[in-house]
Order: C-alpha cells, then structure tokens, then sequence
C-alpha cells in the first residue's frame, strides 16, 4: 500500500484504540475485590457459593412455556452453605461439583495451558473472588424441589474417565421422604467434547401429581482488568467483547455488556437458543432443548460491595404423575471459542467468535487459515501464506496503485520546484499543480481506489488473527514460542518499522504538508513502541504484507522506469 494512506490508516486504529482506553476508564472502574474476613488464609479466600433466588411457585397445569416472572424472580443472595466437592477428570476437562446445589463450581481447560509450557490449566469456571464464574441448574416446583443449595448424595467423590471409555454419568441425588419426591442430577461427559448433558430426573413415588420447572443459570463477577504497559498501551485482545451473549432462531447472535445489565436486561422468550459468557477465546453457554420455549433473563445485584451479574434460562412446566418420572435435559458448553466445536455444539453459537461487522469476510479467511496450517502444520507460515493469497488476489489492483505512485515519483522534482516558485501563494500553487497532473495524465486519487477495496479485507484479517483461540500459545520458529504475545525481544516490530522506512524512500512525498511529512517520519518509530505490545502473529501478519507491499512497489517501479528509459 502507499506508505502515507498505511501510515493514516494505522494512525487511524491507535487513535480509535486510545478512545477505546479511555472509554473503558472511564466507564469500567476498577472494582473492588469480593472482601474477606480477618484471619482468612489465601486457601480459604474462595467466594461463598451463590444460591438462586426463591421463585415463584410452578403453576398447576402444565403450560406451554414458563411465566416471565419465573425468570425475574428476586436476585440472588450469596450463601456460606458448602458441601462435597465431588472431582470429575475426562481428557479435556477438570471439573468440580458441589453436593450443595449440585453446581458446577470449576473447570480446567486440560488442553490449554496459562502459560506455555506451565502446569496450570486455563480455569474457564472457578468459584475464586478474583475469578467467579459458576453454573447452576436445578428445579422449582410449588410441591417439592431441591433448593439451590440442597444437600445432594453421590456414590463417590472422584470420578475420572477410563482409557476406552466413552461416556460418563455422574449421578447426584436429591430426596424428599415426606412427600415421595426424589430428583437425580446427572452430569453426562463425552470424551473428546466439551459438552456436558444435564438432565434433571423427577421419580414420583407419592400420591398427588408433580409439576414443575426446569432452570439453568450462569453467575459471575466482572472479569479482571486487562494489563496495560506504560499506563495506556493495552494488549489488544483487550479490545475482544467479553460479557454477556444469547441467541434466538429469530433474533440470532446478541451481545450484553455488563455495564448494560441494569440500563438493558434481557427478557425474552426463545426456542432454539443459548445463553452464555464469553471472553478472549473461551466461553461457558447453557443450551436448552432444541424446539422449547425457555425464558432468557438477566439480573446484576450487589453482595459486599461487589457487582454479580446473572444470566439465567426458565423452561417450560412439565407434570409428573404419581408412580411415574419424568426428566428435562439441558447442555453445558465449556470451552474454546473454535468454530468448527462451536457449530457441533448448537446452531449459532460460532458466532460468539466475534469478527463485527466484517464476519462475511472474516470467517472465508478463518477456513483458509485453517486449511494452511492443515498443510503447513505451522501458525506462522499459515499467516505468511495467507497474506500471500491476498496480496496476489488484490496484485492487479496493486499495480495500479503502484503505478500511479511511480507517475507520481517521476514528478515529484517538478512538483516541489512548483512549491518553491508559489511558495506565498496556495492558490496559484494548487491551480499549477492541477495544470501539470492534466499535461502528464496523472490522477493522485488512482492510487486510493485500490487501497479502499482492500481494506475491509485487512481489518477481517486483523480480527481473524486476534479472536482465533488455534493462535494462542502457538510457537512458529526460534525466539517466538507464542504467536498470540508480544515478540520477547521485539525484532519483529524492529523489522516492521525498517521496511516502513524503506517505504517511505519508494513513496513519493511531493505535495505533501511539511508538518504532516515530519510526522512521517516518525511514524515508523511510533508503531514500533505501539507493535512491541501486539501479539507476534499480527506483527508478522503486517511484517509480510509490507515486504511483499514493497517488493511488488520496487518491481512497478523499475518497470516504469525501463519503459522511459526505452521510450526516449
């Protein structure tokens, strides 16, 4: 591209990323963290588990789908209530379950580790102050059902996946004598999925019908604010969506800031959808029955100072005749936002991988990434190839635009002699210049036109690199281990800032303002501090657009430059 429009573009994005800071500031506030009691060891600083609400009592008969007031019941308060933690290890997930609710308090993603090359395991679901994100599930009934933290019994505390096994059910169960009432919570785990079946199992063995129904929730805290370098310079997968979505058949894929909750909460009935938190690369969705009515809702309250936002799903009431069961089954996603899982899992939920407005471009440029690496085996040639596609898809509008730079280059001399001559004069200035891009044929605006096509494929290519959970912690080659962090000794924003320099000597700066080809100049130097901070998959991703941008410029220009020379 030409230097200056690459120049205006980039200074363009650090301007909209510094509004997007102070935006943020301004708006999200550090919160405070949940506060502990003296004498409180670091082990014990774990948040109180959340109950649900009472709700409203099920109506009699069995209806369609559940009133909207089951879903804006009265807020949540927290409870100190605590039971079994019941351990539950698959090959790709850690869970842990507590007998009180049967809740699911943590997950560890076993695939997908903090740090490379580190023990610790990403906790998607942790019950922690600092990291709060659980989910729930359970029953209300005007009859008999277990509360939020009812007390549930298992079989056992440690449950794990046998090498050839397939699937895996843990049952928590859950009685009321007197009534004749008993539910068995059953947690089901695939191997090689991160969905987890919950069914909600009814036996009746009293005298009067049951009626009921069945309700998901998901709870958490804000997450923690994203770590800036120098006080401004945020890493950009902070500029990733993380809050709330849901989608309906109708409605398809929405998003809910936290900040929105209270301004804009969600009241809505939906067959065919889900709920979910997402954040940078993972989410955690409850996925009801395909072709069911459930009552989406979301409520924020406060405990100690300390924002708690909800999303919860109601379904509808079902009836349990006396001697007979009944169950209701609901899906929980745990995971990596990657499309290919995400589309398994439930219609609409790989739009959580969020590219904006530029997902009909994005999304082609995801599967071809993909396809890549399938023959690369390698993130980082996969980029170099993919920014090789495009540069040649877009080569013949690029020569264009660096045809028109080569006109503009060989009248530079004659246009700065133009500058000097009506140098106290702007109008005369521009009226000679006019003159003298009329006599030689030359429009300056050519050289835009492709540059404007191309964009939109850019800013695609700019989010398919930063939302895609395959770059993260994956190495390319010597110093880089981690395409998704910055370069540990920043040579490749050193070698982006030198092939913006050489750029600049290809580009013709006649006419340019004098102030604006200082800034220029410095330009290079000022998006070397800014890609220091950028994650090494998109250093490299603008290191080769540009090489390529200037071998194919160096290349128009020599033609250019033989087809004078054989003119005259």
């Amino acid at each position: 591209m030409n230097q200056t429009r690459t120049f205006l573009l980039l200074g363009m994005l650090l301007v909209a990323y510094l509004l997007w800071t102070a935006w943020q500031e301004q708006f999200h506030p550090a919160l405070p963290a949940a506060p502990t009691q003296a004498g409180q060891t670091a082990a014990s600083s774990v948040a109180a588990q959340p109950t649900v609400p009472s709700m409203p009592a099920a109506a009699t008969e069995a209806g369609p789908a559940p009133t909207a007031a089951a879903a804006t019941a009265p807020l949540p308060t927290l409870s100190s209530a605590r039971g079994t933690r019941i351990h539950v290890r698959t090959d790709l997930l850690d869970v842990t379950l507590d007998s009180a609710g049967g809740a699911l308090l943590r997950a560890q993603l076993l695939h997908y580790a903090v740090q490379p090359q580190q023990p610790a395991r990403v906790s998607l679901l942790d019950d922690h102050a600092g990291h709060y994100l659980v989910a729930q599930s359970g029953l209300i009934s005007a009859a008999a059902a277990p509360a939020a933290d009812a007390p549930f019994s298992a079989d056992k505390t440690d449950y794990t996946l046998a090498p050839g096994q397939n699937q895996m059910a843990v049952d928590l169960t859950w009685r009321d004598a007197a009534r004749g009432i008993s539910v068995i919570k059953r947690y089901v785990f695939t191997r090689g999925s991160y969905v987890i079946r919950v069914r909600e199992i009814v036996h009746n063995s009293g005298t009067a019908p049951w009626t009921g129904n069945a309700w998901t929730q998901l709870l958490r805290t804000a997450p923690p604010i994203p770590q800036s370098h120098f006080g401004f310079l945020h890493d950009p997968s902070s500029f990733v969506f993380s809050g709330a979505a849901w989608y309906s058949p109708q409605d398809k894929f929405n998003k809910l800031a936290l900040d929105a909750f209270a301004k804009h909460p969600l009241s809505r009935s939906v067959a065919g959808g889900w709920l979910a938190f997402v954040q940078h690369y993972f989410l955690a969705a409850w996925i009801p029955p395909t072709q069911v009515p459930y009552q989406f809702s979301s409520a924020e309250f406060q405990q100690q100072g300390v924002p708690y936002y909800v999303l919860r799903g109601v379904g509808p009431t079902f009836s349990v005749a006396p001697g007979a069961s009944a169950s209701q089954e609901q899906r929980l996603y745990i995971g990596p936002k990657r499309p290919s899982l995400l589309q398994a899992a439930a219609p609409g939920l790989d739009l959580s991988v969020d590219y904006g407005i530029f997902t009909v471009i994005a999304q082609p440029l995801h599967w071809i990434l993909v396809q890549l690496h399938r023959i690369t085996f390698n993130w980082g040639l996969a980029i170099i190839l993919l920014v090789l596609l495009i540069k040649g898809a877009f080569f013949w509008l690029s020569d264009k635009q660096y045809r028109s730079m080569a006109k503009m280059r060989k009248l530079a001399p004659r246009l700065k002699a133009l500058q000097e001559r009506y140098a106290d004069d702007k109008t005369k200035m521009q009226q000679a210049v006019m003159e003298l891009y009329q006599k030689e044929k030359v429009n300056p605006l050519s050289g835009c036109w492709p540059m404007l096509v191309q964009i939109p494929v850019f800013f695609a290519l700019y989010w398919v690199l930063i939302e895609s959970v395959e770059l993260r912690q994956a190495p390319f080659v010597l110093w880089i281990h981690n395409l998704s962090a910055p370069d540990p000794y920043f040579v490749l924003p050193a070698l982006n800032a030198g092939v913006m320099l050489l750029q600049q000597f290809l580009t013709p700066v006649a006419g340019m303002d004098p102030t604006q080809a200082k800034i220029m100049k410095f330009m290079p130097l000022v998006m070397a501090v800014f890609f220091a901070f950028f994650p090494a998959g998109l250093v490299l991703y603008y290191l080769v657009n540009s090489l390529t941008g200037v071998m194919q410029q160096w290349w128009v220009l020599r033609q250019v430059q033989r087809a004078d020379a054989a003119k005259t």
